[in-house]
């Protein structure tokens, strides 16, 4: 667990990432926002050899720290159990988010640039809190969570592991929203929301189970 008063993260020089994609581009410019040189690139598919001039590699050798660096939850979840035994996992905060000094975040979790982490708020393992996210006072994250770009998540929100909330979505305080749900951009959820849904509109409704 990463805890923002903690600079320990900050003092490590080098990092791999698992996933050479677009959200391994954002993180590669966030570990060198913060000092931390990208060692080197993983990837599962063989015809990806190149990854913004770096080489591609297709297996696990001597990789000691890694960000699973894949957008989406389900497979970012595969990739980061199958590979737990054999390195351990980094943390990425952009040098111009706020993090609250009482706010933790799990490994593998990766914030992004003007995004915002306030008090008490607890992020799980291999979440995204996106660019200008903003998550409030007390709100509980469970593991690889994605609070997509400019969603806004009010006091003391619950967002179960594996969901997905989507662009520009508001979480109204206190709601809490089930695992491996799917928020569509721009919704704004008013009331609780069970597991495995896709719910979407003002005010957001269920249209999936």
């Amino acid at each position: 667990m990463f805890n923002a008063q903690c600079s320990m993260f900050n003092k490590k020089e080098k990092m791999f990432l698992y996933g050479a994609g677009g959200h391994a581009k954002v993180i590669k410019e966030i570990l060198e926002a913060q000092g931390i040189v990208v060692e080197g690139i993983i990837d599962d598919n063989p015809v990806l050899n190149d990854f913004m001039g770096m080489p591609v590699r297709h297996q696990m050798i001597d990789v000691k720290e890694v960000i699973v660096s894949i957008g989406y939850n389900n497979v970012r979840r595969k990739v980061a159990e199958r590979i737990a035994s054999e390195v351990s996992f980094g943390t990425a905060v952009h040098p111009r988010a706020i993090v609250s000094p009482s706010a933790t975040l799990g490994e593998g979790t990766v914030v992004m640039q003007g995004a915002i982490i306030q008090v008490e708020t607890k992020v799980g393992k291999h979440c995204i809190v996106n660019t200008g996210a903003s998550i409030d006072h007390e709100c509980v994250l469970g593991d690889y969570v994605h609070v997509s770009p400019h969603a806004t998540l009010c006091g003391d929100v619950q967002i179960g592991e594996g969901t997905w909330i989507g662009a520009g979505a508001v979480v109204i305080p206190g709601v809490r929203i089930g695992k491996w749900c799917v928020i569509g951009a721009g919704s704004v959820v008013l009331r609780d929301v069970p597991d495995n849904v896709v719910a979407v509109g003002t005010p957001c409704n269920i249209v999936k189970r």
